[in-house]
């Protein structure tokens, strides 16, 4: 346990619900990035029992953040379209992915809204946003992207008020 008590440490700053919401995106996450099968299902489990709203909102923004810092000059659909492939393919060569999740992940984090019923369930969203972030990420550290969002967030609140 001396890995959640880190990450604890790390996030004392934020409040309860979103501290929750960091230490169970970070276990994802991590596990994720280790295509450990053992610790992904339980830390997968613990972040769908977190709000779906506020847990999908954090993510979907880490999302974007790198996203946007990958393609400066901005983000077209076959920019989207490889993003997608690359994610899908890693994550099924160790995890059940589902693609039709990522791609509502790709596109509510770049704001995109679609007519369509969205597929994604708590459940879904926690075993499939990780996945994508962990591909995103490629080696750089997490709990910057996760700042960022909880900065983006808390900013976007402040001026809705």
């Amino acid at each position: 346990m001396p890995y959640v008590r880190r990450v604890t440490t790390t996030w004392r700053h934020l409040p309860p619900a979103a501290r929750a919401i960091a230490v169970a995106a970070t276990d994802a996450v991590a596990a994720a990035t280790a295509r450990d099968a053992e610790a992904f299902p339980p830390a997968a489990e613990r972040l769908a029992a977190l709000d779906p709203e506020q847990t999908g909102r954090v993510l979907g923004a880490v999302v974007r953040t790198l996203l946007e810092e990958r393609h400066p000059d901005g983000l077209d659909g076959d920019d989207v379209r490889a993003a997608l492939e690359h994610a899908v393919r890693e994550a099924a060569a160790w995890q059940e992915v589902d693609p039709q999740v990522m791609v509502t992940l790709l596109v509510g984090a770049l704001g995109i809204q679609t007519d369509e019923e969205s597929p994604l369930t708590p459940v879904a969203l926690a075993r499939n946003a990780p996945l994508l972030i962990a591909d995103l990420l490629q080696q750089r550290p997490f709990a910057r992207y996760l700042e960022l969002a909880f900065t983006e967030i808390a900013r976007a609140e402040t001026h809705d008020v």
